[in-house]
């Protein structure tokens, strides 16, 4: 009988799963990471040196407020320019870059202070042993940013993000918290960091900051990126091994998905809470729920929170693979091809 019925399970997965999802983007067509396509159009010259775009783009995210964009773009270009460092070998020259031939027109560019600060945090991070002495080292860039931009909560996310790598003292956290809310109550980056600093501090129990993500989450309005601050805090409490918070979970995932709701289909601005999301969705066994937020991904696969096999595309593109079996495994076999999954 077990041999029975595991050739019922596989005759339904061949059976159904090709057209479980069907309408998924097809894998080649997923993109890692993808700017949007403002971010994209502006970047388009920047390996000649052209970086009159990218200014021109960053400085009106800071003139118009519009600081989750800024975030994302400073991420994204400072990522770029470590990826593009790393293929420089150590014999090879070192070539001028964008960002040389930014400084060399305008040193003192509020815009250019806050990627000099992402880029030195975000690269110390990576240098192992070293990424405290490296942490260190950047504290004067990260003050140059924030002293550059007054009002811009982009350079205090950068500082939590190395307090944390820093290990520092419950009153400096304290102390740059209060300076990322006074420039932007909800900014879902500053959030995002102050969370994770509260759940790698040793005095800080789980507790805690379970509570400061859903405290922040019901202070926003419905299509606020920190509504799923509630959900970031559940994912890694999964993976920490922690236990006996179900509904608190299974709370924080509803109100995700209201979130993804609140959102058009495909949009890159939600796409990395929509990868969040259908990875915590897999971890509850919710396979239709998990399929449906891969079709409001679209081809915006994100790192996060693929990225603990070093191979987040394979990744996204094995998970979403594995829920169509999943359904497919579901359907009865006489089913309709296409049935009530597809």
């Amino acid at each position: 009988m077990p041999f029975l019925h595991s050739l019922v399970a596989v005759s339904r997965m061949m059976r159904h799963t090709p057209h479980i999802g069907a309408d998924l983007p097809p894998d080649d067509t997923v993109r890692l990471d993808a700017p949007d396509e403002r971010l994209a159009a502006a970047s388009t010259g920047l390996q000649d040196g052209d970086f009159k775009p990218v200014s021109e783009l960053l400085a009106r995210t800071r003139e118009t407020a519009w600081w989750e964009a800024r975030d994302r773009y400073v991420g994204w270009l400072a990522e770029q320019h470590l990826i593009a460092a790393g293929r420089s070998g150590p014999r090879d020259a070192p070539g001028r870059s964008w960002l040389d031939t930014w400084w060399d027109a305008d040193p003192d560019d509020p815009d250019l202070a806050l990627l000099h600060a992402e880029i030195a945090v975000r690269g110390a991070w990576r240098t192992g042993r070293g990424h405290v002495a490296r942490l260190h080292d950047a504290g004067p860039q990260v003050r140059t940013a924030a002293e550059a931009a007054p009002g811009d909560p982009v350079p205090w996310r950068i500082a939590l993000t190395r307090a944390r790598g820093l290990r520092a003292p419950r009153e400096e956290f304290d102390a740059l918290w209060a300076q990322a809310v006074a420039r932007s109550p909800h900014h879902y980056g500053c959030h995002v960091s102050a969370l994770r600093f509260l759940r790698e501090d040793p005095a800080s129990p789980p507790e805690e900051y379970l509570a400061f993500a859903e405290d922040a989450a019901e202070r926003v309005l419905p299509g606020s990126l920190v509504n799923a601050l509630p959900l970031i805090a559940s994912y890694e409490y999964l993976l920490s091994g922690g236990r006996g918070a179900d509904s608190y979970i299974d709370d924080a995932v509803d109100r995700a998905l209201q979130l993804s709701a609140w959102h058009e289909r495909g949009d890159r601005e939600p796409a990395e809470v929509r990868n969040v999301l259908t990875q915590v969705l897999i971890l509850r066994k919710r396979w239709p729920e998990a399929l449906d937020q891969f079709r409001a991904i679209g081809i915006h696969a994100t790192s996060f929170p693929w990225s603990r096999t070093g191979e987040p595309l394979h990744e996204f593109l094995e998970m979403r693979t594995g829920v169509r079996v999943q359904l497919a495994s579901t359907v009865r076999l006489t089913a309709r091809a296409g049935g009530p999954y597809a």
